[in-house]
């Protein structure tokens, strides 16, 4: 018996500049194992030819005529719950990425990342990780320790929030810190699947639906530093 060749990931892009829609059109179609399956001008037409296509990843603009990329994001949310949406735009702003990430999207780029990176993050977000440009995870965390803090913040010799554990603080910390699950893993010591379901129980216990939630739950309860 022959291994199964892994599916192909169906990906729509959604951009009102031809050029970019074109450019990016080329670039996806030359990556193993994916393929274009349509390219709208806004959100309006980017939920239509979800519908139509039912694309596993759509590469979502954001400031776009008509319907914006967060209220298509936000749409395809409720009508296509297993579309996974990755944020390719120019805004790099706390403005535009809380938005998007409060309605659904699951990655976050902005156009100048490569085409490395880009595959990068389709793959991810099609496995069903989170993924973050560097720079969009930094304004991330800037905006989130630019507020006040919650109350009853940890500290040394405080029990952790919300029930968890002392080794679930720590994970998250760590997961704060940006290492993956497989650094996290070596960090401590752990096998990889201990290490997902101590953050599957950070998630349950902090209500985090992804990793940018649990990343924003660390700050804001002083689990992480800025320079972590």
């Amino acid at each position: 018996m022959t291994p199964a060749e892994p599916a192909t990931i169906r990906v729509l892009i959604a951009d009102d500049q031809r050029v970019v829609r074109e450019g990016l059109s080329m670039l996806v179609g030359l990556i193993d194992g994916v393929s274009v399956v349509g390219a709208a001008c806004d959100g309006a037409e980017a939920v239509r030819l979800a519908e139509a296509h039912h694309p596993d990843v759509i590469l979502m603009d954001l400031r776009m005529p008509g319907t914006d990329g967060t209220a298509a994001t936000a749409e395809l949310r409720q009508r296509l719950p297993a579309a996974r949406v990755l944020v390719l735009t120019t805004y790099a702003d706390e403005t535009a990425i809380i938005p998007a990430l409060q309605a659904g999207a699951r990655g976050y780029l902005t156009k100048d990342a490569s085409a490395e990176q880009i595959e990068t993050a389709i793959r991810a977000v099609h496995a069903g990780q989170t993924h973050l440009d560097p720079a969009v995870q930094e304004r991330l965390v800037a905006a989130v320790i630019s507020q006040p803090p919650a109350a009853g913040p940890s500290g040394p010799g405080r029990k952790p929030p919300d029930g968890l554990t002392a080794r679930e603080a720590e994970v998250l910390t760590l997961l704060a810190s940006g290492l993956s699950n497989t650094d996290i893993a070596q960090r401590l010591y752990l096998s990889n699947a201990t290490v997902k379901t101590h953050i599957n129980r950070i998630f349950a216990k902090t209500g985090a639906r992804d990793r940018a939630q649990a990343v924003r739950y660390a700050y804001q309860h002083h689990l992480a530093a800025p320079g972590q």
